[in-house]
């Protein structure tokens, strides 16, 4: 009565604060949490997780890593022999030059890097295996074996032993430093080649190649050596095998080399013979062409074709003048006159006449100034000069006729000539053509034959270089060092082995604690209630084992057995209120029973609904130790046993089968009849509405009025009614009575009940309007990380929980 007076007082102080938010939404409540918190993951987030599932995480550890320290262990110890090579250019400083003559350039990283793929090409070391003869050699093909057992190995890893040296098996012959290389093939078996690959394929497996490079000053410099290794678990076959390769390399280039140089020497005899044969062949063919052709000679000074067209040339040009002129003077003669004044001026007796004709007509001019035309001597001088007159005429014009045809036959010659000249001229020039052309021919023939000779020059001296070159070879790759058969081991590094494996296997476990977490859909934490729900955690019930359960209720009083069906006395699980006071359990409760007193404005509530998502989850538990510690304060306290589905109240408080819930729904009774139903049990305090008998329609009552008036008339009478409900995931009996209560609790099992189902049924429960005061975590193991505020404050309590035995929900509603 103190604690209720003191939590009755505390809600009066409180209430004009708290009166604003009666108005408000009934299902509207945030509680401080931010609602897109729910999709934040933080790294403590996953530290709890992986908490959570530690000895996972340490199984999967362990595990793991022993098995990789066993692996390990058996492996066989591998002893690795080196040798070195050296690989400089092709060169011979015999062929006639005073500095040696170099194939490629001084610095060719081609060349050397094709040395580096010859080393573990498939074709040397198939040599290799045909001149060891692996394919028949056990040693190879099983190794020397471990000498120690698997737990000595262990021992030796973690360094409790000391690191002795083995003694080496000795070898059933003495490991040369030399081998004779197997023959060689080019038209190697296929089948030969695929029957060896399998040991090919091992050597290859344990061969590494690597060149040498110097450092200095902080740079590499190249050099011309290559490391060649090889790992095997003999140590003897691993000297033999690497000194083999080496040797076959260098064999084998060797033989290369006089190969080339013997291919090259038939090559340039054959060439020799076959440019003297072509010579021969094109020097008869350059006689029988000169003599079809008739060439004497193609010098300029002695080549006579060519001086006489010359000549003809001249005396063509010659010709074209004479020809020319004789025209001109012809055609001149042809115009009117032109033949007779020519012809004057050749002649002396036409000057005769004309003087004489000039002197008559001064006669006559004389005579005419004393005489007249009449007169005899004027006629007599006219008759002579009409007479000189026509002789003159007539010698003018045979004469020009004459001289006409002088020039006509004179140009008749002149183009004879130059005819007569030009068709020889033609017909030179068309002979000198010819010879030009055979000339041309002739110097085409001559010309393949000095090429060929000079040919012929430079392959008789490239042929006498080679001879000089096969008789001088030597081998550009030389052995530097040759392998010693290893004293110690050179891995596997067992260590390092082990190390990854652990840190794989911490990896996978942390991985794997992380997958189930994020499969794992449940609720475990009040922090994931408010984040999730946004509800407040009103209290959490924190799990009993079922070692300590047993222990408590065999230390229960007397007081608290109960008769059964059978009428054998029995402590009643459910009943853990009444155990003892100072437990865990019992001050969670009382926890739970404070968080409910003040979850409502200006009064404590009076009807309460305990409700969960699914069956199981310990929502009867839960009610009837929450009606206990609300007794426990002096109040009235009833609990109404509304799961018509599985009621579990009479069998809790061992009442016998009488008219319960069902019976008043089904009928019409008045608040006195309705409350004389009720019972009350005299060793909890506690008034009990039992179910009744199960009814073929739990919904249809407990929506009905006659339910509204009977929790009306219950709150009238008692000062706190605590209400029992089916889970509302699965019954909508929840739903409709949250509509009559002042509150609901929502009980979640932790570690059990899924987020989505609760989600759901707070969404149901808000839909409707109910008035959720919050979440109740049930069957919380208060061993965790989260819950270490509570474990602490418990411990010491003499109820705790057994760690090699398996927690169990003491919650768990039959």
């Amino acid at each position: 009565m103190k604690e209720s007076s003191q939590i009755a007082a505390r809600i009066a102080q409180t209430s004009a604060l708290d009166k604003p938010i009666e108005g408000g939404t009934p299902h509207s409540y945030n509680y401080g949490v931010d609602p897109n918190a729910e999709n934040e993951i933080h790294l403590l987030d996953y530290w709890r997780a992986i908490r959570k599932r530690l000895w996972l995480v340490i199984s999967v550890v362990v595990l793991v890593t022993m098995l990789a320290v066993v692996y390990m262990a058996r492996k066989p110890d591998i002893y690795q022999a080196d040798a070195r090579v050296q690989v400089d250019l092709e060169n011979n400083a015999a062929l006639g030059l005073k500095t040696p003559y170099f194939i490629g350039t001084p610095n060719d990283p081609v060349y050397f890097n094709t040395q580096l793929q010859i080393l573990t090409s498939a074709g040397l070391l198939r040599r290799v295996v045909k001149t060891l003869d692996l394919e028949h050699n056990p040693d190879f093909l099983k190794g020397q074996g471990q000498k120690r057992s698997t737990w000595q190995t262990v021992l030796k890893m973690i360094g409790l032993k000391g690191q002795e040296t083995e003694p080496l098996p000795q070898p059933k012959d003495e490991l040369t430093l030399s081998t004779e290389p197997a023959a060689t093939n080019d038209a190697e078996d296929l089948k030969e080649a695929k029957r060896l690959a399998p040991f090919v394929g091992r050597i290859a497996g344990g061969l590494h190649v690597e060149p040498v490079r110097e450092s200095r000053g902080g740079f590499n410099k190249e050099t011309r050596l290559i490391d060649i290794s090889f790992q095997h678990t003999d140590p003897i076959v691993a000297a033999k095998v690497i000194n083999t390769i080496a040797d076959t390399f260098r064999a084998q280039n060797f033989e290369k080399k006089e190969k080339t140089n013997e291919t090259t020497g038939d090559f340039l005899q054959k060439r020799v013979a076959d440019l003297q044969a072509h010579i021969r062949e094109d020097e008869e063919k350059l006689v029988n062409y000169a003599k079809s052709h008739q060439i004497l000679s193609l010098d300029e000074k002695q080549n006579t074709v060519v001086e006489r067209l010359a000549g003809l040339n001249g005396q063509l040009l010659e010709a074209e003048n004479e020809r020319s002129t004789a025209e001109s003077a012809f055609h001149a003669a042809q115009a009117p006159g032109a033949a007779s004044a020519l012809a004057e001026g050749d002649t002396k007796q036409a000057a005769d006449n004309e003087a004489r004709l000039n002197d008559l007509k001064q006669k006559r001019a004389q005579l005419l100034v004393d005489a007249t035309e009449e007169a005899p001597e004027v006629k007599e001088i006219n008759q002579q000069i009409a007479e000189i007159e026509k002789q003159l005429k007539e010698g003018r014009s045979q004469k020009g006729s004459t001289l006409l045809t002088n020039l006509e036959t004179r140009y008749r010659q002149a183009l004879a000539k130059e005819e007569f000249l030009r068709k020889q001229f033609t017909q030179q020039r068309a002979e000198t053509l010819t010879q030009n052309e055979a000339a041309i021919n002739y110097h085409i023939i001559q010309q393949g034959i000095e090429t060929n000779k000079g040919l012929l020059t430079n392959l008789l001296q490239r042929s006498k270089e080679n001879e000089v070159t096969g008789a001088s070879n030597a081998n550009n790759i030389s052995v530097v060092d040759h392998a010693i058969a290893p004293e110690g081991p050179v891995g596997p590094n067992r260590m390092r082995g082990v190390m990854i494996a652990f840190l794989l296997s911490l990896g996978l476990g942390i991985g794997l604690a992380l997958f189930l977490e994020y499969l794992d859909d449940t609720i475990h934490s009040t922090e994931e209630v408010e984040r999730l729900l946004h509800l407040p955690a009103l209290a959490v019930i924190p799990a009993i084992a079922p070692a300590a359960r047993r222990k408590a209720l065999a230390a229960a009083p007397g007081t608290l057995l109960r008769k059964n069906g059978n009428g054998s006395a029995s402590t009643n699980p459910e009943l853990l209120m009444n155990v003892d006071g100072r437990s865990p359990l019992a001050e969670s409760y009382r926890h739970l029973r404070t968080s409910v007193l003040l979850s409502t404005a200006g009064r404590a509530p009076k009807a309460l609904l305990v409700t969960s998502s699914l069956p199981g989850e310990g929502k009867t538990t839960t009610a009837v130790n929450t009606a206990l510690s609300l007794a426990q304060t002096g109040a009235s306290v009833v609990i109404v046993d509304a799961d018509m589905r599985r009621p579990r109240l009479r069998s809790i408080f061992g009442l016998e089968a009488k008219a319960g819930l069902s019976s008043i729904l089904a009928s019409e009774m008045t608040e006195l009849e309705m409350i004389s139903v009720v019972d009350h049990d005299p060793v909890s305090d506690l008034n009990i509405l039992t179910s009744g008998p199960i009814p073929p329609n739990p919904a249809e009552l407990l929506g009905s009025d006659q339910m509204r008036r009977l929790v009306a008339a219950l709150q009238s009478k008692y000062s706190h009614v605590v209400i029992d409900s089916p889970p509302i995931a699965s019954f909508t009996d929840g739903v409709l009575i949250s509509t009559m209560v002042d509150g609901v609790l929502l009980v979640v099992h932790g570690g059990k009940s899924s987020r989505h189902v609760v989600r759901r049924s707070r969404q149901l429960l808000q839909d409707v309007g109910a008035r959720i005061f919050g979440v109740v975590l049930n069957n919380i193991n208060l061993q965790t990380h989260d819950y270490y505020y509570y474990q602490r404050y418990y411990s010491q309590n003499y109820y705790k929980t057994d760690p090699e035995t398996e927690e169990t929900s003491h919650a768990a509603s039959a």
